[in-house]
């Protein structure tokens, strides 16, 4: 009996889980890379920064001390997202292992050859707001839930038999 319950509890864990990850793609900037459903952080070996993808937050190591902000500082103003590696990483407070991140990911700076969300059409990154197929999808969107709607009336009307006319 234990080990039913344990297994129905790691059933019902494995499904939050994967709500959590849906949840998380519509937040990725368009400059990030495919192929992951939920990530908490980027970091940008070229500037040594981490990007919190849930509050669009930037770690940056500035005079000893490790600063967040919304934006970049002014000396980071030419760097090119679109042109650049990101790293993707699920912990917590990166920038506290960042001599580790730093090492390990050294050889990913000047690297140009990511996919990003940007450039994929797969479908379900026009989640995304600034994807360049998103408008095109929430229309989309609109007449699948516009047409269904339609059938609902349709049917609604079919079973109406004339009652409540005058």
């Amino acid at each position: 009996m234990r080990y039913f319950f344990v297994l129905i509890a790691t059933l019902f864990l494995a499904n939050i889980s994967n709500a959590q990850i849906n949840i998380n793609l519509g937040s990725q900037p368009v400059w990030g890379p495919t192929g992951y459903d939920y990530v908490e952080y980027y970091y940008l070996p070229d500037i040594e920064t981490y990007y919190y993808v849930p509050e669009h937050k930037y770690y940056y190591y500035n005079n000893g001390l490790w600063i967040h902000s919304k934006n970049l500082p002014s000396r980071y103003s030419n760097y090119d997202y679109y042109n650049s590696y990101k790293v993707v990483i699920n912990e917590r407070e990166p920038w506290k292992n960042h001599k580790t991140y730093k090492n390990k990911y050294y050889s990913y700076r000047g690297r140009h050859d990511q996919p990003l969300i940007r450039d994929s059409r797969d479908s379900k990154y026009y989640v995304i707001e600034k994807h360049p197929e998103h408008n095109n999808w929430v229309k989309e969107q609109g007449n699948k839930n516009s047409n269904h709607n339609n059938k609902g009336n349709k049917n609604q009307d079919k079973h109406d038999n004339g009652k409540d006319k005058k």
